[in-house]
């Protein structure tokens, strides 16, 4: 059994920690809700510019080839992976990994390893996949702090990259935010374009005669890119929010646990401590017994 001192020690680090994992759920809690409304602005804007270009394009006569809408024989893929920079959030980051795992086993069993590079954004993606190889670029410093600037030098290399051919395929794979305690993996490809229908309402089906300045072309051309841009820059925001609400469910979870232990050892020492003291009368009152008998 361990002595009282030991005990006392336990319950001082437990208490320490709890106090740790509190004050981490609180500022996670802060956080999260800065995340939570930048995402909850963001997802309207690229819904609505993915439904301007899937209109644009519905109503083109002939389909305007885009160099980012090219479908070619898969045999180099990018693997964009949106993780945290920090741990200390439960699953969240291992999640990605299994997702990106999960994504090469059932699309790309069939090329070899060297065949798949990594984009990752945040510095645990960054650390996990240069262990193993095959990182391209370094994006540790997105969440250091983020915008959409920070996010588009990532989008960028990875446009480029697929415009001149040296990956044929370029995938996502985030967590997207539902509430704090509930994220999921998303596996959604980027490149090339994956054609999406407008949704149909009056205002769509109605022959409507549009004027386009400049030509349909163009707009289309200059929208394409932007949206593309937009889509990474949401998952990176979706990943902020998961984050952030990952870390506050893992300590919350954290500081009631650290409660439950708290007890239990409160009540190993005073038993503990009764022990002591009931094994303290005994040798009290057989010493005297011993003296009574001499």
């Amino acid at each position: 059994m361990a002595s009282l001192k030991e005990v006392r020690s336990r319950i001082q680090s437990v208490s320490s920690t709890q106090q740790i994992t509190k004050a981490m759920k609180m500022v996670a809690a802060a956080k999260l809700r800065r995340a939570q409304d930048n995402i909850i602005r963001m997802r309207p804007y690229a819904q609505r510019l993915n439904t301007i270009l899937a209109n644009l394009t519905r109503t083109t006569d002939n389909d305007i080839v885009s160099e980012y809408g090219v479908a070619r024989e898969v045999r180099r893929v990018l693997i964009i992976a949106v993780t945290s920079d920090r741990g200390l959030a439960g699953a969240f980051n291992s999640n990605v990994f299994k997702g990106v795992n999960a994504a090469i086993a059932e699309r790309y069993a069939n090329l070899p390893a060297t065949s798949i590079s990594i984009l990752a954004i945040g510095k645990k993606a960054h650390d996990y996949y240069t262990r193993k190889g095959g990182v391209v670029g370094n994006f540790t410093h997105v969440f250091a702090k983020l915008s959409f600037e920070t996010v588009r030098e990532a989008a960028e290399l990875a446009m480029d990259s697929f415009r001149n051919g040296q990956y044929d395929e370029v995938v996502m794979v985030y967590n997207e935010f539902r509430n704090v305690a509930t994220q999921i993996i998303r596996t959604e490809q980027l490149l090339p374009l994956v054609k999406t229908e407008a949704p149909v309402t009056a205002s769509a089906t109605a022959n409507v005669d549009y004027v386009f300045e400049p030509s349909k072309e163009e707009i289309i051309q200059t929208l394409i890119p932007q949206s593309l841009k937009i889509q990474l820059y949401k998952a990176v925001l979706e990943s902020n929010a998961s984050e952030h609400g990952a870390r506050m469910t893992a300590m919350d979870k954290a500081t009631d646990n650290a409660g439950e232990l708290l007890k239990s050892l409160k009540l190993t020492y005073n038993r503990t401590r009764q022990a002591a003291i009931t094994t303290e009368i005994l040798e009290i009152v057989g010493g005297a017994e011993a003296l009574a008998a001499g």
